[in-house]
C-alpha cells in the first residue's frame, strides 16, 4: 500500500512539472512572435529658404603688411622694450643697440665741424676784405683770386664735415629699431648681450592684424562656376566675401575684394585673389588655413537640411528620409555649402521630404518607423 501511495505521488509530480514546461514553452512562442517594437525616429520637413549663391575656395589668410626688424649697424644688444607677442604701435621703441660708440662719432665730426665753420668764416672775411681793396685799386687781383680760392676751399672741407655729421647722426639713430606699422610683434629671435650686425638676419617680426587679407587662387574652372551659379556678368569685386573657420563656423565680419593678380600662376592655371576683412579681436591669424565663401548680393531659393542630417560614408553625402509608406529611405544628395545649423543642398531632394536627425543609429534602409515632425531652427 505505501508503494502505490509513493507511486502516485510521483505520477503527480510529473504531471504537474510537464504541465510547468508545456507552459513555459508557450509563453516563449507567444514572446518570439510578438512583432519587434517600430523604431521612433525625429524628422525635420525639408524647405526651401532664400540663400545667396556661394562659391568656396580653400583660402590662407595674409597679412597685408609684415616688417621684419633687422639691425643696421654693428654693436651690442642693449635693450628690448616689448612683450613677445603683445601688440605694438609705430613708433614704439623695440630695441636699442649700444649707443656709446656712436654718440662719440657724433661729438668727434661736430667738433671737426666746428673747426671748418671757424675756417670758412676767416675765409670769407678775406674775400671780403680783398675784393674792397681791388674796388679801390689798393690791392692786387692776385690777391683777390687767392682769397676767393681759400674760401672755396674751406667752404668744400666744411660741407663734407657736415655730411660726415649727418652721417655719424644718421648710424646713432639706427641704434634705437622703432615699430614701422601698427601689429603685434613676435618673439625676439636674439638675447640682450647678443653682438647684431645687418648679417644678423631678422630680430623680430611685426604682423599687422587689423586689417587681414585673405587669399585664394581660382582657376578658369571656378570661375565658370562663379558665373554659372551668380550669372554671366558675375565678377568676383562685385560680390561679397565670408571666411569659414574650422567646421561650417562663418567668422562674423565680410569682407570685399581688393587685389587680382595680373598674371595667371602657369603651374596652377589660377588667378590669385585677395580680399580684406576688419579683425579688431585678432581671430584671424596670418598664415592660418581658411574657406573663403564668394557669395552673390541677390538671394535665390535653396533647400535646406539640419546639419545633423546629413551623413557621409565612402560613396559620399547621404541622408535618410521616411517616405509616404513611413519606411526609411537612403537619399545621396549634392551639397552647396554649411551656414552654421543648417546645409543647403544642392541635388537629391524636394520641398516637404522628411529627413531624419534623430534615430539615425536604430534604423535600415526599408524598415517602418515611428516619425515625429519638429520645426527646423531658424
Amino acid at each position: 500500500m505505501a508503494f502505490q501511495a509513493r507511486g502516485a505521488a510521483l505520477a503527480v509530480a510529473l504531471l504537474a512539472s510537464g504541465l510547468l514546461t508545456a507552459c513555459d514553452d508557450g509563453a516563449k512562442q507567444q514572446q518570439a512572435a510578438a512583432p519587434a517594437p517600430i523604431p521612433a525616429v525625429t524628422v525635420v520637413k525639408v524647405e526651401a529658404r532664400d540663400l545667396r549663391p556661394a562659391v568656396s575656395f580653400s583660402a590662407r589668410v595674409e597679412a597685408l603688411h609684415k616688417v621684419d626688424l633687422r639691425a643696421r649697424i654693428e654693436g651690442y644688444l642693449d635693450k628690448q622694450n616689448f612683450t613677445e607677442g603683445a601688440a605694438v604701435k609705430a613708433g614704439d621703441l623695440l630695441f636699442v643697440i649700444e649707443q656709446a660708440p656712436y654718440q662719440a662719432r657724433v661729438a668727434a665730426a661736430e667738433a671737426a665741424v666746428a673747426v671748418a665753420r671757424a675756417r670758412l668764416d676767416r675765409t670769407e672775411i678775406e674775400l671780403t676784405r680783398q675784393t674792397t681793396l681791388v674796388n679801390k685799386e689798393a690791392s692786387a687781383q692776385t690777391k683777390l683770386d687767392d682769397a676767393r680760392t681759400a674760401r672755396n676751399e674751406a667752404k668744400g672741407q666744411y660741407d663734407k664735415l657736415m655730411a660726415e655729421l649727418d652721417q655719424a647722426k644718421l648710424q646713432l639713430s639706427y641704434t634705437e629699431i622703432h615699430a614701422p606699422i601698427d601689429g603685434r610683434i613676435g618673439k625676439s629671435l636674439l638675447s640682450v648681450g647678443s653682438f647684431v650686425s645687418p648679417q644678423s638676419g631678422t630680430l623680430a617680426t611685426i604682423v599687422q592684424q587689423d586689417p587681414i587679407g585673405v587669399t585664394f587662387p581660382v582657376s578658369q574652372r571656378d570661375m565658370l562656376a562663379v558665373r554659372e551659379k551668380m550669372g554671366d556678368d558675375a565678377g568676383l569685386r562685385d560680390h561679397t566675401v565670408y571666411v569659414e573657420i574650422g567646421k561650417g563656423r562663418r567668422y562674423q565680419y565680410p569682407g570685399k575684394v581688393d587685389f587680382l593678380d595680373v598674371g595667371v600662376n602657369t603651374g596652377t592655371d589660377a588667378v590669385n585673389v585677395r580680399a580684406t576683412f576688419p579683425n579688431p579681436q585678432g581671430l584671424l591669424v596670418d598664415g592660418q588655413l581658411v574657406t573663403a565663401v564668394v557669395e552673390s548680393s541677390s538671394a535665390a531659393p535653396t533647400l535646406v537640411v539640419p546639419v545633423n542630417a546629413v551623413q557621409i560614408d565612402q560613396s559620399g553625402p547621404f541622408v535618410l528620409i521616411v517616405n509616404s509608406d513611413k519606411k526609411i529611405e537612403v537619399r545621396r544628395v549634392e551639397l552647396l555649402r554649411q551656414d552654421n545649423s543648417f546645409i543647403a543642398i544642392a541635388k537629391g531632394l524636394s520641398a516637404g521630404d522628411l529627413v531624419v536627425t534623430e534615430g539615425v543609429q536604430k534604423v535600415k534602409p526599408g524598415q517602418a518607423v515611428d516619425a515625429t515632425e519638429v520645426k527646423p531652427e531658424a
